[in-house]
């Protein structure tokens, strides 16, 4: 059981793929946020169960709200998958909240304040 084998990284990227179509035009829940972007997927080797890495855009309030909503919706999705994947099985998705996207702003924000400290400072 090779977890990174060629058939599922090819799942991986299509399920990521699909569920980022579901995720821009599908969902009606005004809880889910329009800023809210699937960062990756793991599918397990046997098809059965997917991790989604969901990056939102907003305070914490904002993010919990999209993954609740996005919990709510999580049939609906599921059946958007079946429809749109010709798969055996359609995995049964675990939303989680992946902040490595506002993480890396920050640093980049910190970065820049600390390099226009050192201009300021050598002029």
């Amino acid at each position: 059981m090779r977890k990174n084998s060629i058939k599922n990284t090819r799942v991986n990227t299509e399920v990521q793929r699909e569920l980022s179509m579901i995720l821009r035009a599908g969902i009606k829940d005004p809880r889910v946020s329009p800023m809210a972007s699937v960062v990756a997927v793991e599918v397990a080797p046997d098809l059965k169960t997917c991790k989604a890495y969901i990056s939102v855009l907003g305070d914490e309030k904002v993010q919990e709200d999209t993954l609740k909503g996005l919990k709510s919706a999580e049939g609906y999705i599921r059946r958007e998958l079946a429809r749109t994947l010709n798969m055996r099985n359609t995995p049964e998705i675990r939303f989680i909240l992946d902040q490595s996207i506002e993480y890396g702003v920050n640093m980049s924000k910190k970065i820049d304040d600390i390099a226009k400290g050192n201009r300021e400072v050598a002029e």
